[in-house]
């Protein structure tokens, strides 16, 4: 495993587990159980996952160091405010089962997100959470953002796979000293990325699947990546990406794969804003 070190110093794995879509209890404890007892020390969940008592259940269970998890959750829309992110993150904490986070994120650049952002400013400087960051801020949006808060961002969670690269996006973050961090690194399946023959004849050179391939490319490109699945044996071929690496002409060779936009998401579509700030609204 390699790790990067924040803008505030705190260490990072730069693989972790997701468990976005694992809203069954049972199973999505015992992947969690399954992601630890591989290796991973990077857990990822979300207030609007649904899931983060069991992930919490999961850590309790699984007799690792607290010490040695990255624990990261996320703040939903409904409760981007300042007083709405306050208590927010005392319910995922106690959900969690918790004392302090090591993560925690914007999940998206609405509502009142820089009231949001000063209460987990305040929570920061407490040492209830070892680090702050957003999620799906595009450049505009984060560039304004550390133009003017306190703290500037630590992490910066998008989409990024071979298919939508964000060049310009990593970019900038490079230069706020921001970490990317990769959703849906799988590009949730599409392009048949799982068989695409650019990313098997590469695997096939180091006995390495497509998918071990795109985690590795993220990877050396300063990406973080949090892959997901629920099924063990998913798990430890997605771990097992740090014993080879991709030449300048093989990471050459993915580049033109790369379509420019999003085919999961539109955050620049109205129906879509409106629709997250109602998914989840109380």
């Amino acid at each position: 495993m390699e790790y990067t070190i924040l803008n505030n110093g705190v260490k990072m794995p730069m693989e972790g587990f997701g468990v976005f879509q694992v809203r069954d209890p049972q199973v999505c404890e015992q992947a969690v159980l399954d992601a630890i007892s591989v290796g991973y020390r990077l857990i990822d969940t979300a207030a609007s996952y649904g899931n983060e008592e069991a992930v919490g259940a999961a850590i309790r269970k699984s007799g690792a160091c607290r010490e040695d998890l990255f624990i990261t959750t996320k703040l939903w829309v409904s409760d981007s405010s300042y007083e709405g992110a306050k208590k927010a993150f005392e319910t995922s904490l106690q959900k969690l089962g918790l004392e302090y986070l090591d993560l925690y994120l914007l999940h998206q650049p609405m509502g009142d997100y820089y009231g949001a952002w000063r209460a987990m400013e305040e929570l920061y400087k407490e040492g209830r959470i070892r680090a702050i960051g957003v999620c799906n801020f595009y450049p505009h949006v984060l560039a304004d953002f550390c133009e003017t808060v306190e703290v500037t961002p630590a992490v910066n969670q998008v989409e990024l796979h071979p298919f939508f690269q964000q060049p310009k996006a990593l970019d900038l973050m490079r230069e706020y000293g921001v970490q990317p961090e990769a959703w849906a690194p799988f590009a949730e399946g599409r392009h048949s990325i799982f068989t695409h023959p650019i990313l098997t004849e590469i695997g096939a050179k180091y006995n390495k699947t497509a998918a071990q391939v795109v985690l590795r490319w993220n990877v050396q490109r300063g990406v973080a990546v949090i892959p997901k699945s629920v099924k063990r044996e998913r798990m430890e071929q997605n771990f097992n990406i740090w014993d080879f690496e991709l030449t300048s002409e093989e990471m050459a060779a993915i580049a033109p794969l790369d379509i420019g936009h999003s085919e999961i998401v539109d955050h620049f579509d109205p129906n879509f804003v409106r629709a997250l700030h109602g998914r989840f609204a109380k």
